[in-house]
């Protein structure tokens, strides 16, 4: 099976092309610079593209059995207008021009995967979330979630099998969120943010690689899959297992309007949260491996 990831040279997207490559797939990573900054297996095939612009890459992408679209700009910044514009651009273009790839009459995809995120469901505090509950309705990243799934919704006219990954915080070595929130327990700081009462759905970079395998060779997995570890915790327990991890202390709190005025309405992001639960992989029959933050910490840090 030939399988094209679209961002795939970031940190998701090294690591399961990575696993995908063990598991004797075939892999295209596409990207605007595929080779820069990353250190890809030899056998990896690259495409040079912009998504965010229809071009002939469309082409080569439906040339393949499977997609996953992983592409777009990092939400972990101060957001001003600019910002707001290209988390929306890179998410909501390249996957409407993903989708209109479909379209070829050459077309091979029998599978897409697209990134999508827990943010989906607002701010719902200590509400469990299975992919049947609501969209939220006020936040910025709950509106950018709901247009970015429509537009993957579009594959059913194309006969596509889609799968929306709602994805959340990703943990993992040499990347993701981890390395930013542990900086200040390396220097003695490390404590909640806020009142630690919120809810952090968090998830290890190798399950979530195995949730997305998992559903790209499973024909029965397909609409919304929450992409969270079936044990999230809150930010006050997270900063005790963190500080655990490390042997530092965790009791040192960053108040809430200290968070808000550095990053804005970023803030929000970090201050609220979502206990969602990831019914769709479990009721699948997926096996976590990484299903409590202690035994994540352990292995990440």
């Amino acid at each position: 099976m030939k399988i094209l990831i679209s961002g795939g040279s970031g940190f998701v997207g090294s690591n399961l092309t990575n696993l995908l490559l063990d598991k004797g797939y075939e892999v295209t990573v596409m990207s605007r610079n595929p080779g820069k900054g990353s250190n890809l297996p030899p056998q990896v095939k690259t495409l040079a593209a912009d998504a965010m612009k229809p071009g002939p890459w469309q082409a080569q992408l439906a040339l393949h059995d499977a997609v996953v679209n992983l592409a777009g700009v990092s939400v972990n910044k101060r957001w001003d207008e600019n910002h707001k514009k290209m988390l929306r651009d890179s998410r909501i273009m390249t996957t409407r021009n993903v989708v209109n790839a479909l379209s070829s009459e050459k077309n091979r995809v029998t599978t897409l995967i697209n990134a999508s995120g827990v943010g989906f469901y607002g701010y719902t505090k200590d509400e469990q979330l299975t992919e049947k509950a609501p969209p939220g309705r006020s936040d910025f990243l709950s509106g950018l979630a709901q247009d970015w799934e429509n537009e993957a919704i579009k594959t059913k006219d194309y006969g596509v099998r889609l799968v929306i990954a709602r994805i959340g915080i990703v943990l993992g070595k040499d990347g993701g969120a981890l390395a930013e929130m542990t900086r200040p327990f390396r220097f003695f700081v490390g404590g909640p943010l806020g009142n630690g009462k919120q809810w952090f759905p968090w998830i290890h970079v190798k399950d979530l690689c195995r949730a997305i395998l998992f559903s790209i060779e499973n024909a029965t997995m397909s609409g919304p899959m929450n992409c969270v570890a079936p044990n999230p915790v809150r930010n006050a327990d997270l900063a005790k297992a963190i500080g655990k991890a490390l042997g530092r202390p965790s009791f040192f709190p960053a108040p809430a309007f200290m968070i808000r005025l550095i990053l804005g309405e970023f803030g929000s992001v970090i201050l609220e949260g979502q206990r969602a639960i990831p019914q769709a992989l479990l009721a699948g029959g997926f096996k976590f491996e990484f299903r409590d933050i202690d035994a994540a910490l352990r292995d990440i840090l």
